[in-house]
């Protein structure tokens, strides 16, 4: 896998960045991002990722440029792996550099401090007959007659659909596919006119898009009920930034930019009504040098 060129005024350039959180005038922050990914980032940059790239570039001095492809199969290569061409002659750039958020530890790319953690939700539609559910176990409880009711959403993969596995609820789920390849709508755009439209009453969902969701709510439309973690079963994620592999400095200056803007981190995420949880001692450190 190729890595960023070492000449001394590159190296100058992103040790500045990430010891002062200085550039020379026109670096650029530059990310990789899905134009249409609801409550993560969009093309009109109003999705909570947008905003923190933008904290970090203000703080870096660094406009930021957009590489927008759609987060599928392929994306990585794509977007954080692919190199810039100058005609037939290759750039010693890439397309894009940062990815705002992947899984901490994340294989495909070197990851920096986590900068959230969540956790997977049952967002329940309220006022539909299932308002007494407090937590998710109970549902594995109910008479045969009350569960065959059940209109809730079920993923092709994620721990929701283990989740109902285990628990002898498979059958009674809604299939809904991961990744749609749906140009007009994301996963969370998708579940939220299907509740709306009473197509489902429930779904287990990724906390970023459950807080989509209850965001789209004029009322307070939804339950969030925290999915338990358990030893066989994880429902809880701390995320991290991705970089390319072998590129440190770039991770060590958003380190250090994680570390310093926690709490407006923090305050962004909060408008969007995403579930923190605090973050697990073992993901602050670095674990994917």
């Amino acid at each position: 896998m190729r890595t960023l060129p070492q000449s001394t005024t590159y190296l100058t350039i992103l040790l500045l960045a990430a010891f002062s959180f200085t550039v020379s005038a026109g670096e650029k922050f530059k990310v990789c991002a899905d134009p249409l990914n609801p409550p993560y980032s969009t093309k009109s940059k109003d999705g909570f990722e947008n905003k923190i790239a933008e904290l970090f570039a203000k703080e870096l001095g660094q406009t930021i440029e957009y590489t927008w492809l759609p987060q599928r199969l392929g994306f990585i290569r794509n977007t954080l792996n692919a190199p810039l061409k100058d005609t037939d002659v290759e750039s010693n750039e890439y397309k894009c550099d940062v990815i705002m958020g992947v899984p901490a530890g994340y294989e495909l790319t070197l990851t920096t401090l986590p900068y959230y953690n969540s956790t997977y939700v049952l967002l329940i539609a309220k006022g539909r007959g299932w308002d007494d559910i407090t937590d998710a176990a109970q549902l594995a409880d109910l008479p045969l007659q009350r569960q065959g009711a059940l209109k809730i959403a079920m993923f092709d993969r994620g721990p929701g659909t283990t989740w109902m596995q285990k628990n002898g609820l498979l059958d009674l789920g809604i299939p809904y596919q991961s990744m749609s390849g749906d140009a007009d709508n994301n996963v969370a755009m998708q579940i939220e006119k299907d509740l709306k439209a009473k197509k489902i009453d429930m779904v287990i969902l990724w906390g970023p898009m459950a807080g989509y969701v209850v965001g789209q709510s004029q009322k307070n439309s939804y339950s969030m009920i925290p999915m338990k973690s358990t030893p066989d079963m994880k429902f809880d994620f701390a995320m991290a930034m991705g970089v390319r592999n072998g590129d440190k400095v770039r991770k060590e200056a958003l380190n250090k930019l994680i570390a310093a803007k926690a709490d407006e981190i923090r305050s962004i995420m909060a408008g969007y009504h995403i579930p923190l949880l605090p973050m697990p001692k073992q993901a602050t450190h670095e674990d994917n040098d």
